[in-house]
């Protein structure tokens, strides 16, 4: 299975990964029937530099009034590891509470390469998906 990804959005989430560290970052990626449209960066509020919690407020913002407006919904949510691979932790898999939305994860590992990946979770279950642009 695949996940289209315009190189524009792979760009803003390298961005946005790099501004953050060695924070983790997050955001949000809606589209409409499963196409991505617009990347919402969100602010990172959790503790340290080994999780992210997209902020509630933000969050709330973008599901109940935001997307509404422009009349899309959440597709991708997608966070930063900064010094690990582009692959879900153990913690990235037990916080995975959309099971419809794609789980895309940028590493900064390699600061020169940069890599985004992109999976599924469903009940503990990680299945990884090809990113086109």
């Amino acid at each position: 299975m695949s996940f289209e990804l315009p190189d524009t959005m792979q760009t803003a989430i390298i961005e946005h990964a790099r501004r953050e560290a060695p924070r983790e970052c997050c955001g949000i990626i809606a589209g409409r029937e499963g196409k991505p449209v617009r990347v919402h960066a969100t602010r990172n509020v959790a503790e340290g530099n080994a999780l992210y919690e997209i902020d509630p407020r933000e969050l709330i913002e973008l599901e109940f009034r935001i997307m509404p407006e422009q009349q899309t919904e959440l597709v991708a949510i997608y966070h930063s590891h900064p010094v690990s691979p582009a692959y879900p932790s153990p913690t990235d898999i037990a916080l995975a509470f959309w099971p419809d939305a794609i789980y895309l994860i940028c590493s900064l590992e390699d600061s020169d390469r940069p890599r985004i990946r992109g999976f599924q979770i469903h009940d503990g279950a990680v299945a990884e998906l090809t990113l086109t642009a």
